[in-house]
């Protein structure tokens, strides 16, 4: 089934540009009857996945980030994909406090997984991650 509509983006991974995708996400899931509260939670969601990205995909090396924004009749979905360094163990990565930096909490995955429906991770080590993050919403008429 083709997307009611889609956009992709590609940019640098610096953190700049994860306010620039935290507002696309807000403004793409505002076509939709969301409350404020889900539409905050999407942006917490997307600025976790797009930070890990940026600091846990490249670290300190230049990179790029591809950030697709899906709409279908009773979902919203975001793909975020690094080429970066990828996850060794991706359970251990989802568990609540775990960091490969001690000067980060280590709840990106708790939260993605708290406000959205569905968290998908894969990843390949010296490959990269691809995260979605799926919030299904009632089929109700985008504006």
């Amino acid at each position: 089934m083709a997307s009611k509509n889609q956009i992709k983006m590609i940019f640098p991974s610096c953190s700049e540009n994860v306010g620039i995708a935290r507002v696309t996400a807000a403004a793409f899931a505002a076509q939709l009857e969301l409350t404020l509260s889900d539409i905050e939670e999407i942006k917490v969601a997307v600025s976790e996945a797009i930070s890990n990205a940026v600091i846990h995909g490249y670290g300190d090396k230049p990179g790029e980030i591809e950030f697709t924004l899906s709409l279908d009749e009773d979902r919203l979905e975001f793909v975020i994909t690094d080429f970066g360094k990828g996850i060794a163990d991706i359970e251990q990565a989802r568990q609540p406090s775990f960091s490969t930096d001690p000067e980060r909490m280590g709840l990106g995955f708790v939260f993605m997984e708290s406000f959205m429906d569905e968290l998908i991770v894969e990843s390949a080590v010296g490959k990269g991650t691809t995260v979605r993050l799926i919030k299904r919403v009632a089929a109700a008429p985008a504006h």
